[in-house]
């Protein structure tokens, strides 16, 4: 069988449970002896969307592990430029690498290639479809700070109608036992029908509001989202809600003891920097979690 990392509703609990022990070991190996682990082998990272955190930790991860990187950050330079489809890109380098982690715009552009390659394709992102990577992050980050991800209570914040990494993360968390959901978002950016008709049928606790207020005092995790511009049919929608949600130091003065912020990043201006400095900021263990379960990914599918 073939392996893959497409979508989070392909994975049991039994599977996320694996990848997440696995990052546990990986994270207590030290780096001098990592660096041997995947020695030769190449990584190809085909980034057809913007990205920092994401390829960079996908890169630095293989890397980490005594491996290579070959691929491309933008398609201006490729022969994408040039009309060729993504059938072809992927038949070609699927003959200099060992692994393809692939972003892409269109919505089941990495099933598509996963079909097709001959070797192990990373999900990193398909249109406002999936983010598995970011998921086993976002969970390793969670089950961290808590011990346990059962029975928290997580708020979801921002756009959560367009947000690949909202759309996994609960499908992951559904996954789990007792989760409470809280659903803060404009009218316009809520949680598609379908997610929701997932909680209730798996008998979760889901509450939808507009109040981030009731959010930060009565949660374990704040996921915060920033409102995507780029997946905006019109951009006038998008002026109306940009600025809808913004945490700051007077806000997180009414959290619950323990509470996280969590967020994919980029931010623009959803966590002004003043929070950063608070016991309640977990952003950025987060961007550093994710170099580990990126380590990890990448180990179990070579």
């Amino acid at each position: 069988m073939k392996r893959v990392l497409i979508s989070i509703d392909d994975m049991n609990l039994k599977k996320i449970n694996e990848y997440l022990s696995l990052a546990h070991k990986i994270e207590k190996i030290p780096d001098k002896e990592k660096i041997s682990l995947l020695s030769g082998k190449i990584l190809a990272a085909l980034f057809f969307e913007p990205s920092t955190r994401t390829r960079l930790s996908f890169e630095a991860a293989m890397l980490r592990l005594g491996g290579s990187v070959i691929g491309f950050s933008e398609t201006a330079s490729t022969s994408v430029s040039k009309g060729e489809t993504l059938q072809d890109t992927i038949y070609t380098v699927e003959n200099y690498s060992d692994i393809i982690v692939i972003r892409h715009n269109r919505e089941g552009a990495a099933r598509v290639a996963a079909e097709i390659s001959r070797v192990p394709v990373v999900n990193a992102g398909d249109g406002a479809n999936q983010h598995p990577s970011q998921t086993l992050l976002d969970l390793y980050t969670i089950q961290k700070f808590f011990g346990s991800i059962d029975g928290l209570k997580v708020a979801f914040v921002g756009d959560l109608k367009y947000s690949r990494t909202v759309h996994s993360l609960v499908q992951a968390l559904s996954k789990f036992e007792k989760i409470k959901f809280l659903l803060v978002s404009p009218e316009s950016l809520r949680l598609p029908g379908h997610f929701k008709a997932q909680l209730v049928d798996q008998k979760h606790s889901c509450h939808e509001t507009s109040d981030l207020a009731e959010a930060m005092s009565s949660c374990d995790v704040v996921y915060m989202t920033r409102i995507q511009r780029e997946r905006f049919p019109d951009a006038l929608e998008y002026e109306k809600v940009k600025d809808c949600f913004c945490i700051n130091l007077e806000m997180v003065s009414h959290a619950r003891k323990g509470m996280k912020i969590l967020h994919p990043l980029p931010r623009v201006n959803e966590i002004l920097p003043e929070v950063d400095s608070t016991p309640f900021a977990g952003y950025f263990e987060q961007v550093r979690n994710g170099l580990i379960m990126r380590q990890a990914i990448i180990s179990s599918l070579l």
